[in-house]
């Protein structure tokens, strides 16, 4: 309508707009600057007062950016300075963010001069920054010594040790970082995963990898399993010729749902197969990267290729890919859980899967990492670096003809229903996955499963349970309904999908078990509220 003419909105929807572009954290809404200089430029035009925090927000977004527009920042901060609005604490850390990523040393110093002015605790953010500034015009020592003057403030908190490490891997003082890492564990501060990556990274690049590995040994016995520490372990027993032993760490990845493998650790291990001549290996590890879609590096493509052509086998260009029973069940599980198949209107015969995880949830945190790569053939667009970081909360698949059957049967009209057949399909694997994705364990160790289906198909899923031997409750609340497993009913859903629960979410999805007296623990459960939040 504005791009039309005639339409002027009123300041506070302007207002409205901009907050929900910067509601979320900084590094998932970057991406909304081109909108938020947009509802900039339409206050200008118009004439409408613009306040600090659209300044402010302005800016913040501007200092997340992966390219820093220095000119605009400073532009804006003039634009304030004419207007006589002051810079508080908050907005000189976010120029300070910027100037951390440019390693503009003389705006950081000046800028850090201005925070210490305006307040005399900065916050921890800016002692950051400023580590980061130091760090990249080569004065590592310099960030060390901010971090013992962060210090000095109170116990520092698992970031700054997370930043501190970092830097001094990166500056590769070996020496400092060890004793750092060292400190770090010793503090009892957790999750330690990130710090070792960086220990490992900088053993690796200095091809120091008896350390790589002693390294790995105590992020094992400290940290969770994770598939970026193993990735760097196997890059190095390859680089060192030790194929026993990558084959080994490679086999367990793949075991471990926990882990996994992706395309960088199967380019890995055929690289060490193709350099050893082991060409059965390199050529079953192949046929597995093409069906699971994995992009093989170009010399290892043409060095496969060409040792199969001596063999006379041809090489397929596609598969034709099929859905596996594993696959099936998960999506089954997650259909359960609120997944929904969207249908593709320029295709009617097919349908795509749009996988959707909650950022608020650490369960999804880790379920998407495992969707990602069980799906990782289907999706429609594909990471380089399958980084835990780097996976979005929301991914799609391919439209295909596949998914349409799942869309028939679970949304059919565009209406969610319970498939009348969910009784031959309500496997272990499957009800873990919908609890994993939909469920909830109370505080008391009972188990609830959210469905968004009507009253009929709550009626048709707790008969199938119920004749699986699966005592179940239901409670609805609001536009929800949650299935409930309380006290011993609860440890028998826990016995029968504990097989196919991640590893990861084990200690936050275990039932709880019978008291010692014989009787149930049950979760009092409250139906006053009418959001889809589980009942408490």
């Amino acid at each position: 309508m504005i791009h039309l003419g005639g339409y002027k909105p009123r300041l506070s929807l302007h207002n409205s707009l901009f907050k929900v572009l910067v509601a979320k954290p900084g590094g998932s809404c970057k991406q909304h600057l081109k909108q938020a200089e947009f509802v900039f430029h339409n206050l200008t035009t118009h004439g409408l007062k613009i306040h600090y925090d659209i300044y402010g927000g302005l800016i913040w977004l501007h200092s997340y950016q992966d390219v820093i527009d220095k000119e605009r920042i400073e532009s804006l901060r003039a634009e304030m300075k004419s207007l006589g609005i002051e810079e508080s604490a908050e907005m000189l850390v976010s120029v300070l963010r910027a100037c951390a990523k440019e390693g503009d040393f003389e705006e950081a110093e000046r800028t850090w001069k201005l925070i210490l002015s305006s307040n005399n605790k900065p916050p921890t953010q800016a002692f950051l920054y400023l580590m980061e500034v130091y760090s990249r015009i080569g004065k590592p020592m310099k960030s060390l010594e901010i971090f013992r003057s962060l210090q000095k403030r109170g116990p520092p908190n698992v970031v700054s040790y997370y930043k501190i490490v970092e830097l001094l891997c990166k500056a590769q003082e070996t020496e400092l970082a060890e004793s750092l890492m060292v400190e770090f564990v010793e503090s009892g501060m957790k999750p330690l995963t990130r710090s070792f990556i960086d220990m490992i990274h900088m053993y690796y690049n200095l091809s120091l990898h008896d350390k790589v590995e002693s390294t790995f040994m105590r992020c094992m016995e400290k940290c969770r399993p994770n598939q970026t520490v193993y990735s760097l372990y196997l890059d190095s027993l390859v680089l060192t010729d030790k194929l026993d032993r990558a084959e080994e760490i490679f086999n367990q990845m793949h075991a471990d749902e926990a882990i996994g493998v992706d395309a960088k650790s199967c380019n890995t291990i055929l690289s060490g197969y193709l350099a050893s001549a082991n060409y059965a290996k390199a050529e079953k590890i192949y046929d597995f990267m093409r069906e699971k879609k994995y992009e093989t590096e170009s010399p290892l493509k043409e060095k496969v290729e060409y040792i199969l052509s001596l063999k006379h086998k041809q090489v397929e260009t596609s598969l034709s890919t099929k859905l596996s029973k594993e696959q099936r069940e998960i999506l089954i599980g997650l259909l359960l859980g609120g997944l929904r198949v969207e249908l593709d209107e320029k295709k009617k015969k097919s349908c795509a899967v749009n996988f959707v995880f909650r950022e608020n949830l650490k369960i999804h945190s880790f379920l998407k990492r495992h969707i990602y790569n069980q799906f990782h053939e289907w999706l429609a667009s594909k990471l380089m670096d399958n980084d835990d970081e780097n996976i979005p909360y929301q991914f799609t698949t391919v439209s295909h003809t596949y998914f349409k059957f799942f869309a028939d049967q679970f949304c059919p009209q565009g209406q969610p229903v319970i498939p009348k057949l969910i009784h031959r399909w309500l496997t272990p694997r499957v009800l873990a996955y919908w609890y994993m994705y939909g469920g909830y364990r109370t505080s008391s160790g009972d188990i609830l499963l959210k469905l968004r289906f009507g009253n009929e198909d709550v009626l048709r899923i707790t008969k199938s349970l119920k004749a699986n031997s699966l005592n179940c409750r239901v409670k609805k609340k609001g536009t929800v309904f949650w299935v409930g497993f309380l006290g011993s009913d609860a440890a028998e859903f826990w016995k029968l999908t504990e097989p196919f629960i991640l590893a990861d979410l084990k200690e936050f999805l275990e039932a709880g078990i019978e008291s010692s007296n014989g009787s149930s623990k049950t979760s009092n459960v409250n139906l006053s509220s009418d959001d889809d939040s589980p009942p408490n």
